[in-house]
């Protein structure tokens, strides 16, 4: 049987300069995009605020800690490392809470950190152009496929 290639053509832009615009864009001027973007983050820390909370949204939350540590990385946000990282944190203990316990429950300290990196994230959101936000997601899907990501719960042997 003859070896299989690891060749893959790449896609083929149709508009190049269409495309090239779009990235130069600032995300601020798709407003039904970003609207969206923070009801979704906004409602999933409200229920997670009331206790209400579901791994949906978690999930929703990690993504936007995720994507709020991407940016930093990338220079958006510098002077702000401690407010992703306590941030971080909390979503993690949250997280791992819940995983034990089936309730998401938030403490104090926990809920001043989430809020200040929702708040972190919407600033990074009305500043990047949409050209950043697809580099933000391509350095979290690389850290995701390398097992860089601190998971919540450990796999069992």
């Amino acid at each position: 049987m003859r070896k299989r290639s690891k060749y893959r053509p790449k896609g083929v832009i149709m508009n190049t300069m269409a495309y090239l615009i779009e990235g130069l864009t600032p995300v601020a001027k798709h407003d039904s995009y970003l609207i969206d973007l923070k009801i979704k983050n906004h409602g999933a820390m409200a229920t997670l605020t009331k206790g209400h909370a579901s791994r949906k949204e978690i999930d929703v939350l990690i993504a936007m800690a995720n994507i709020c540590e991407a940016l930093f990385r990338m220079g958006f946000g510098t002077e702000y490392e401690d407010v992703v990282r306590l941030g971080s944190d909390a979503l993690y203990a949250v997280g791992r809470r819940g995983a034990e316990t089936g309730r998401f429950i938030l403490r104090a300290e926990e809920m001043t950190a989430l809020n200040t990196l929702v708040e972190l994230h919407d600033a990074q959101m009305d500043v990047i152009t949409i050209k950043d936000m697809e580099q933000a997601i391509k350095i979290v899907d690389a850290e995701y496929k390398a097992k860089k990501m601190r998971p919540i719960l450990e796999k069992q042997k």
